[in-house]
């Protein structure tokens, strides 16, 4: 189905809610309703507590009659979790216990005290490049009350809905929500849709292998964690972008470029309309640690400042 996309609450159709945030670049993410028999699933919060409390009051004239009762964390990114402090007290968040390990280990407090640091020129501007237009301040960082691994399943009244791990990929702690009587999956950041993907945890072959099983759903109605609503063609473009990086971060490996240096050697030509292609330097460097287990792995901070340096030079 086509959904336009622009920012707010867009029905999907059989109860079924998507809320969209263009330009889907770094932040700004999207979240889905789920609603049955006057009670409603919330598929993941918003960076911060002001953008989360604008989408919770558009989805208001939804909610009314069919509270948020349930809520579902996609992942440990915290544009995707941050705004839990505003959901109904007491309702059960469920994520991945992978994702919620991330979740103790990135709180929101780290972000803002990066947002705050006194940093080296060219890190400051990538910081605030990505991240200045959002506000980390008075976030508490609500946890996920329930974790799962594998697959859970819930009722969103009479409805059924099935959380499936597909991670490690993006992060470690990938899950999606599949709303079989609808054809809607939920799919958090495994999808990226005009914007490249990145990702922080791999391998990338556990990421291939989470497209494949998101087409097997054979689901109308694909719902990304960044940019338009989509269905299987944008899955195959994810697995095009991936399976690319892969092939040539492999060949620069063999050939004895590090990481870096294969990462500015890449030709991204045919992805040139995809937005944040400074990307490519984490894909490369998560690829690089696969094939060679050995060599220490970045810390979230020295990746962001390879970014940095990334988009400087391009």
């Amino acid at each position: 189905m086509k959904v336009a996309y622009a920012r707010g609450l867009h029905e999907l159709g059989d109860g079924l809610f998507a809320y969209l945030q263009p330009d889907g670049s770094w932040g700004w993410s999207n979240a889905g309703l789920i609603t049955g028999s006057g009670t409603s699933l919330l598929i993941d919060t918003l960076f911060d507590l002001r953008l989360t409390r604008e989408m919770l009051e558009r989805m208001r004239p939804v909610t009314a009659n069919q509270p948020i009762q349930q809520a579902m964390n996609t992942h440990g990114n915290g544009d995707h979790w941050y705004g839990n402090d505003l959901l109904p007290d007491g309702i059960p968040i469920v994520a991945t216990q992978n994702a919620l390990e991330e979740m103790q280990a990135l709180p929101p407090s780290t972000f803002h005290a990066l947002t705050s640091a006194e940093l080296e020129p060219e890190l400051a501007r990538f910081v605030h490049h990505a991240f200045g237009r959002f506000d980390f301040s008075g976030i508490e960082g609500r946890l996920p009350s329930v974790s799962f691994t594998d697959r859970h399943e819930l009722r969103v009244g009479e409805r059924p809905v099935s959380l499936i791990e597909l991670g490690p990929a993006h992060t470690a702690g990938d899950a999606i929500a599949h709303v079989a009587d609808a054809g809607v999956v939920f799919t958090g950041d495994l999808l990226f849709i005009e914007a490249t993907p990145i990702m922080w945890a791999g391998p990338v072959a556990n990421w291939l292998n989470a497209c494949e099983r998101i087409l097997e759903l054979d689901a109308a109605v694909l719902v990304p964690g960044h940019g338009p609503v989509t269905d299987a063609s944008g899955v195959r473009d994810v697995q095009r972008y991936l399976r690319y990086v892969r092939d040539e971060a492999q060949a620069r490996f063999d050939a004895g470029l590090d990481a870096e240096a294969a990462s500015d050697d890449i030709d991204l030509s045919d992805f040139r309309d995809w937005g944040d292609p400074e990307r490519l330097a984490v894909n490369v460097a998560t690829i690089y640690r696969d094939l060679d287990p050995a060599a220490p792995a970045a810390n979230p901070v020295e990746l962001i400042a390879r970014m940095a340096r990334w988009r400087a030079r391009h």
